[in-house]
């Protein structure tokens, strides 16, 4: 076979190996064109969360009502589930019923104040005649003795006007006596009615410890959200701090990914992120950096390849405007993957292929 034949005959096969290489060459631009944006632009892998709050009760009892179902929107203070309240009720009878008996001591004791006040001012006035009589028995003496010295008068005169004068003076000393008895009685009595009154005052303050354990038995939505998982289920008897429903705030919602050392240095609180989830590629989710770890630590076992394994990377928390949530709760999902696009060169634009694009 001369060369020309030869020459023809490879001709096909050098062509389909130049379309080859060209089209693995053309692949692999398409394949870097995709990986980004470029300079100024980072990537990294995550799933978005919310923040999950557990409805538990505070008292122990019995779970009477549960009002909602999983995946059910609540709103803030709406009613979730309701405890058993037969106990707390006749608590609450009792604890009425001992405020009630509290205040008639409290009257009872007032009107032994009173009383004991009157025996006090009683006790003063027969004080007071005491004194004057012996004001006159010292007088009649005074005269007795000035006629006894002039002969004008017996000694028995004389000794009968000290007589007076001694009982007198004893029935003075013992108004005097009854006054400080009185008054003894009157500070016992005032003590009774502080005694009375505190026992108001702890029964009032044991019917509203009572009042808010009944508040407390009707479990309310802490703030708007939706509800993930049922724990419990009515009848069920549960202790104090027992899960009834578990929800999510959807107003809290974020990506946590990781990113290198080297980007993580240039990010700042508030930076710019767009995510796109896997599920919706088509939409371009606006967020914003909330948190950048201080610490760096090893990457999660989602990295693929072993030599990022090997990084040390910091963990970042990219948030989702709580006012766009709010628009758009029916779509909200936790735990959907997608891609966290950061931008660590503040003086380069989004490019069109990240411009925010959002459900209608």
């Amino acid at each position: 076979m001369n060369p020309t034949d030869r020459l023809k005959k490879r001709l096909p096969l050098a062509l389909a190996i130049v379309l080859v290489v060209g089209a693995g060459a053309y692949g692999l631009w398409r394949v870097a064109q995709d990986r980004g944006p470029g300079p100024g632009f980072i990537q990294s892998n995550g799933r978005i969360e919310a923040t999950e709050i557990d409805i538990a009760t505070r008292l122990p009892g019995r779970v009477d009502r549960i009002l909602v179902g999983e995946g059910d929107f609540v709103k803030t203070g709406q009613t979730l589930a309701v405890m058993n309240l037969d106990s707390l009720q006749a608590q609450l009878d009792e604890a009425g019923a001992r405020q009630r008996q509290a205040v008639h001591a409290v009257a009872a004791a007032q009107a032994q104040v009173a009383l004991r006040e009157s025996d006090v001012a009683t006790q003063q006035a027969v004080a007071r005649q005491r004194e004057s009589d012996l004001f006159a028995a010292r007088q009649r003496l005074n005269r007795s003795r000035s006629l006894a010295q002039r002969g004008a008068a017996s000694q028995q005169e004389l000794d009968d006007d000290q007589a007076r004068l001694h009982s007198a003076e004893a029935g003075l000393a013992a108004a005097r006596a009854r006054i400080l008895s009185a008054q003894a009685g009157v500070a016992a009595a005032k003590a009774d009615l502080v005694g009375a009154e505190s026992a108001v005052a702890a029964a009032a303050a044991t019917t509203t410890r009572i009042e808010a354990d009944l508040k407390d038995a009707s479990l309310k939505a802490p703030r708007d959200g939706r509800i993930q998982l049922r724990v419990a289920q009515p009848g069920e008897v549960l202790g104090a701090g027992g899960r009834v429903l578990n929800m999510l705030d959807l107003a809290d919602v974020s990506m946590t990914f990781f990113v290198p050392e080297t980007a993580a240095g240039r990010l700042a609180m508030g930076s710019e992120v767009r995510i796109v989830l896997d599920a919706a590629p088509e939409y371009v989710i606006p967020a914003e950096v909330s948190f950048v770890a201080s610490q760096a630590q090893f990457t999660p076992k989602t990295v693929e390849t072993a030599s990022e394994r090997q990084k040390l990377m910091f963990r970042v928390k990219a948030r989702i405007p709580p006012d766009l949530l709010l628009k758009h709760l029916e779509q909200v999902k936790t735990g959907l993957p997608g891609v966290a696009w950061v931008r660590t060169d503040a003086g380069r634009p989004w490019p069109e292929s990240l411009a925010i694009r959002l459900p209608g």
